[in-house]
């Protein structure tokens, strides 16, 4: 009887340990993702591809701030300088990061470069298992 109540231990110590493992194998693909996304989308940013970056921006937002031909425009008149991560924070249990982006852009119509101050915010999608973009792509009127 006393073999039995161990056995029976054993293997419910191992089916922990299994959903552990699991668990922190989806937080480890979630983090890895996380990373090679916000590359992505820094490359993107850097080199001044405004349009592919706009594929990173949720369409749940894009239905409430709908990024215009003006805005898209504006952002033409810009080369990226310089993007450099300033804070990030990860919030509920991983699946949010709201990071503050400095971003050199250069204006090729006048020849002055500004800096802003892009306040991203990102969260993973579990259905379609991708990093999205909640707060729009940067805004060059803004300055610090």
């Amino acid at each position: 009887m006393k073999h039995g109540r161990t056995l029976i231990a054993r293997t419910g110590m191992l089916l922990t340990l299994a959903v552990i493992a699991l668990a922190a194998c989806s937080t480890n693909q979630v983090n890895k993702n996380r990373g090679e996304v916000f590359k992505q989308y820094e490359t993107l940013v850097r080199w001044s591809q405004w349009d592919a970056a706009a594929d990173f921006v949720s369409a749940e937002y894009q239905q409430e701030h709908p990024i215009s031909r003006l805005e898209l425009d504006r952002l033409r008149l810009f080369k990226v300088t310089a993007y450099t991560v300033r804070s990030l924070g990860v919030f509920d249990d991983g699946m949010t990061v709201r990071q503050s982006v400095e971003i050199k852009m250069f204006n090729k119509n006048q020849g002055v470069e500004r800096t802003i101050n892009d306040e991203q915010e990102w969260r993973y999608n579990e259905e379609i298992k991708r990093w999205q973009l909640y707060s729009g792509l940067p805004d060059p009127t803004k300055r610090y």
